[in-house]
């Protein structure tokens, strides 16, 4: 019997999981084995899982689970160094030369498991079947549009922190923006999910956009025009050709742009369109300064949908749940392809 444990997500400020209660019963009539660890931070409730049918396990119990069990989970493992054995469902960031993904990928080889890389869950055009990207657009936005609020004080963006929903995250926007200014904001990769959910907080917040995708930014660049906007949200995620959307001499260069938003958030990847940083930033210190007068500060935070984890999480989940139920036949569709990015991207160690 297949058998998928959903283990508890040990990052800080995580509380999303990928799958919901309702999901759950489904797997389990279908006739996989489900198993839910205890979370003393996930945003659903034990109980919906255990009225699904599920069988319980304590929190991080995962590296315990049996040799035949399938690891799922969103964000990224301990890096203690431990080999790892079982299958795991997550997201990795290892293909695109992370140094971070590197050391994970090896794990894996030591122990002879698998990693099957949720951004590499693809049906037959490529797309992904399941992604947290409105989510993640609306709330970098909304921390973008933060950012730009704390200058205009004169001071940098204080800690960010989760919301029971959007209705409270934009009543806490409106209060931080205040009166009736707003900022102008670019967004690359707007036909996107991402640039969808930055460009409907924006809407929300009465801010002027200018709407980029891949007509606008086929010529490959440079494009001044991101320099002329207060706020640049990138929506586009880091790929080879990926053309440089902000170069290093921003930081120096005539501009109006004081506030990135690197929603995509792949600062240590070689194809980042983004040069003026080079790692992520957290929930405490959401706002990077990189150059001052005028000032400019990059947001580039790589769990953004948790600030709205119940949300966020049941739409991935029913995005998902397709899939996991096709868990029985690992060797063919969505997961097929994802085992032989694996196998290509270990090929070498």
């Amino acid at each position: 019997m297949t058998h998928l444990w959903v283990r508890a997500e040990q990052r800080p400020n995580e509380e999303r999981v990928g799958l919901t209660p309702e999901g759950a019963a489904a797997l389990v009539k279908a006739g996989i084995r489900v198993t839910v660890e205890r979370s003393s931070v996930r945003a659903i409730p034990i109980d919906g899982y255990i009225a699904a049918g599920c069988e319980i396990a304590a929190e991080n119990l995962w590296p315990k689970a049996p040799a035949d069990a399938i690891i799922f989970g969103l964000k990224e493992l301990p890096e203690d160094g431990t080999p790892l054995t079982h299958r795991h469902i997550m997201f990795g960031h290892a293909y695109k030369g992370q140094p971070a993904g590197q050391v994970l990928l090896k794990r894996f080889k030591a122990g002879g498991g698998t990693l099957y890389d949720l951004e590499y869950l693809v049906d037959t055009t490529g797309r992904r079947v399941a992604a947290f990207g409105y989510w993640a657009g609306y709330a970098g936005a909304a921390v973008s549009l933060k950012c730009w609020a704390a200058q205009q004080r004169g001071t940098i963006a204080g800690p960010v922190s989760k919301y029971p929903g959007k209705d409270a995250l934009l009543a806490d926007l409106a209060r931080d923006l205040g009166g009736p200014a707003r900022p102008r904001a670019i967004i690359i990769g707007a036909k996107g999910r991402v640039g969808t959910g930055a460009a409907d907080l924006c809407a929300a917040m009465g801010v002027e956009t200018t709407l980029w995708d891949m007509a606008e930014t086929a010529s490959g660049g440079p494009f001044p025009k991101v320099l002329q906007h207060e706020i640049f949200l990138n929506c586009i995620l880091a790929r080879p050709g990926c053309p440089v959307f902000v170069p290093a001499s921003a930081k120096t260069d005539a501009r109006k742009l004081t506030v990135i938003g690197d929603i995509a958030c792949d600062p240590t990847s070689d194809f980042s369109p983004i040069k003026v940083y080079d790692r992520v930033t957290e929930w405490g210190e959401p706002a990077l300064r990189v150059a001052d007068n005028p000032p400019l500060d990059v947001t580039a935070i790589d769990n953004l949908p948790s600030m709205l984890p119940v949300e966020s999480s049941e739409d991935y989940a029913a995005q998902l749940l397709p899939s996991l139920l096709t868990l029985t036949d690992l060797g063919a569709g969505v997961w097929g392809r994802a085992k032989a990015d694996f196998d290509t991207h270990t090929s070498g160690l």
